[in-house]
């Protein structure tokens, strides 16, 4: 299925309700991606997403509509090498492989935008298909922490993936 990353636009706030607002999504993200996912959260997402220059966080666009969302976000101070890559995609388009090539799309777009030696992602002990993604993009788990995060009143592992330059271009 085709699809393209491109930025945030206010034009996008119905696609985003539309398709955040959905307890199967959010209960694979942190909390700052709320459920219910109101038309007030996703603007301010969308005037937020809108303010980085380089561009940090992508809609993905599929059949004209935002349909999910991905972002590198480069960190501060002595961790400033790092990058967290975050994302979800709407439900009706899980297991098309989407997600998979827009990673691949994102990591590229990072290390050649971005100053980085690597690029990790946090996904949950409980969603084995973001795992299964990262991998497919070369990313490697480097940490488990046992019942870390607690999401819906239960203790979930927090897992560490990540990739770092040397092996991406190993990859190429």
């Amino acid at each position: 299925m085709d699809f393209k990353l491109r930025p945030w636009k206010m034009e996008d706030l119905e696609d985003l309700v539309k398709y955040a607002d959905n307890p199967n999504i959010a209960k694979f993200l942190t909390d700052g991606f709320p459920h219910p996912y109101t038309r007030e959260n996703g603007k301010k997402f969308i005037e937020s997403a809108m303010t980085a220059d380089p561009v940090q966080i992508f809609a993905i666009e599929i059949e004209g509509e935002a349909a999910g969302g991905i972002g590198i976000h480069p960190q501060a101070d002595i961790q400033r090498k790092n990058a967290e890559l975050g994302y979800w995609l709407a439900e009706p388009f899980w297991g098309r492989g989407i997600m998979t090539k827009a990673i691949a799309q994102i990591v590229e777009y990072a290390f050649l935008t971005f100053d980085l030696n690597r690029i990790f992602a946090r996904p949950f002990g409980n969603n084995p298909g973001s795992q299964r993604i990262l991998e497919k993009n070369g990313f490697l788990l480097e940490a488990r922490f046992d019942k870390t995060l607690i999401k819906n009143g239960e203790y979930l592992d927090e897992l560490f993936y990540a990739i770092r330059r040397d092996q991406y271009q190993n990859r190429l």
